[in-house]
């Protein structure tokens, strides 16, 4: 009985082995495939942080002579300028967008319907061109003041060159982050806000500062934070306006002191004032949670003066930010096309073209591994390197052109030191520049694949294995028509960041390698406004499509 008993255990015990060992031999493979996964997320973000590391490193290599002219002559303007263009952009900027999210989503009044999506098409103009069109039209030789003197009328304009005329300017480039936040938060209120209000006795107006804004004050604030992001890594404008910001100070440091040390160091500096509003941006966005859109919007009814006064601020607006600097590109283009079009521009839209689709697939693939390892994996550690990989779109171009700049520099000197080479063939490339765009316009792919890898549910996923044991089969199937439309926004908001990049493409480019930005540097630094028209109309075109695509997903979440 004894030895019976024990062949049953034994032949239990050999039943129940291969299960065991499978057992264990998946318990294996799923430790292979988290190691795998956090080894590659680790990769990519260790190669976006190089850059940023780098400039850090910076400051252990002390310049003396030059930081002694930087800090006496350079630095306090730098640092005034910067304040005061940060302090403009913040209070108008933040006035002008919660103005007008406020007076669209919730009256109803002429031209109500086509400003809600009209005043967000600023977005599609970079700000260079908008300042450079702005200077053009208010010039002494400029249609304004020409039109002026035909009337009869000598009054001169206040010249704009200068540090309130880049800061107004600014504003208006900017204010549509405040407006596509703000107007979020004020359709998510409805009209529940002024009802609660009014019931408690107060005024429309006491509503709008006493229960709505507060309410909304997160997102008004990430949107502010958005804006004051975009005009520290501004380059174009501030040089349209011979106004001394870091950026332009990095840039003369590189090119006029042909110093990169001093460069690295004053990027480093600038870095320190990004991370400082990013730790506020990070505090707001925790605040800020998500809005949910409650019942019916139904539009207020105004009085006649007011719906008058509204229709007028919109238009003003409107008007002022995109419409007529449009037309005036239309028009110094269709003038000076013959003259201005050429052989070159073949190659500067060939080059335009090429850099684009180059970074835009390959930051697309990266953003795709990431999100899929994100979804995965939902450790601290593993959002932390998630975020150090989308920390590019942060730091200013100019910051990341010297931080790639230098390790490439540094590994050609190393192969011409070991006879690999006998010259620099890495620096004058476009591996550079590809790889601080790619560094610098990640989080622009990520977050549109990531958002849409969200649609994907549990269940699907579940439903998919029992199909196919085919991991490959099931992103065919299942998990690649989920992410087409991300995909397709990925790819077209990051081709179209990387044709308006300004200061990336410009220090890291090779001599003779020009694209559409460049080609709008070089004219406006010659003040020859006309002639640049023809590449920033072309600019502005293609950011139309990005612009479109927010609208769509606007109008879907409102």
């Amino acid at each position: 009985m004894t030895m019976t008993k024990a062949s049953a255990n034994e032949d239990n015990t050999v039943k129940d082995s291969p299960v065991s060992d499978n057992s264990v031999a998946r318990q294996e493979r799923i430790v292979a495939k988290r190691i795998f996964s956090k080894s590659v997320l680790g990769l990519i973000s260790l190669f976006m942080l190089i850059p940023i590391l780098v400039v850090l490193f910076a400051w252990t290599q002390p310049v003396a002579d030059i930081w002694t002219h930087m800090r006496e002559y350079v630095l306090p303007q730098v640092l005034k300028n910067t304040a005061i263009l940060l302090l403009m952009v913040t209070v108008i900027a933040g006035s002008i967008g919660t103005a007008l999210a406020w007076i669209t989503s919730m009256y109803r009044f002429p031209g109500q319907r086509f400003f809600s999506w009209a005043l967000m098409l600023p977005l599609a103009m970079p700000a260079y061109v908008l300042a450079f069109v702005t200077v053009g039209i208010v010039d002494f030789s400029g249609p304004l003041q020409t039109g002026l003197r035909d009337l009869g009328i000598s009054t001169a304009i206040p010249s704009v060159r200068n540090v309130w005329g880049a800061g107004l300017i600014l504003s208006l480039a900017f204010y549509p982050y405040v407006y596509l936040l703000a107007r979020q938060a004020f359709l998510s209120q409805g009209r529940r806000a002024i009802e609660a209000g009014q019931m408690l006795g107060l005024s429309r107006g006491r509503v709008l500062f006493r229960l709505a804004l507060p309410q909304a004050l997160p997102w008004i604030i990430g949107g502010l934070l958005l804006a004051t992001m975009e005009t520290l890594a501004d380059f174009g404008a501030v040089s349209v306006f011979n106004v001394d910001t870091f950026t332009t100070a990095i840039y003369k440091a590189w090119f006029g002191f042909f110093s990169l040390t001093t460069a690295a160091q004053l990027a480093a500096l600038l870095i320190g004032v990004v991370f400082i509003v990013v730790l506020f941006e990070q505090y707001w966005q925790a605040r800020r949670g998500n809005a949910v859109i409650q019942g019916s919007n139904r539009r207020l009814e105004a009085s006649t003066p007011a719906k008058l006064a509204m229709t007028l601020l919109c238009t003003v607006v409107f008007l002022v930010a995109f419409l007529v600097p449009f037309l005036q590109l239309f028009y110094w283009t269709a003038m000076n096309f013959r003259q201005d079009f050429d052989a070159r521009y073949i190659d500067f839209v060939t080059n335009s073209l090429m850099i684009a689709s180059m970074t835009t697939l390959l930051i697309a693939f990266l953003a795709i591994i990431i999100a899929w390892i994100k979804r995965q994996y939902s450790d601290k550690t593993t959002k932390l390197m998630i975020t150090l990989a989308n920390l590019g779109y942060v730091v200013p171009g100019t910051v990341l052109a010297v931080g790639v700049f230098i390790p490439i520099a540094w590994l050609d000197n190393q192969l011409i030191a070991f006879g690999i080479t006998s010259k620099q063939v890495l620096s004058g490339s476009v591996i550079v520049m590809l790889l601080a765009l790619s560094t610098r316009f990640m989080t622009v792919s990520f977050q549109p694949i990531d958002r849409q890898l969200q649609r994907l549910t549990v269940n699907q996923e579940a439903a998919a294995k029992l199909l196919s044991d085919s991991p490959l089969q099931r992103w065919h199937q299942v998990v690649l028509p989920v992410l087409k439309p991300g995909m397709l926004t990925a790819l077209l908001m990051g081709f179209v960041e990387v044709m308006k990049e300004m200061p990336i493409t410009l220090m890291t480019r090779r001599q003779g390698w020009d694209t559409l930005a460049v080609r709008v540097f070089e004219m406006t630094s010659e003040g020859m406004w006309a002639r640049a028209a023809l590449p920033s109309l072309l600019i502005v075109l293609v950011g139309l499509f990005p612009v479109w695509i927010l609208l769509r997903q606007s109008d879907k979440n409102s």
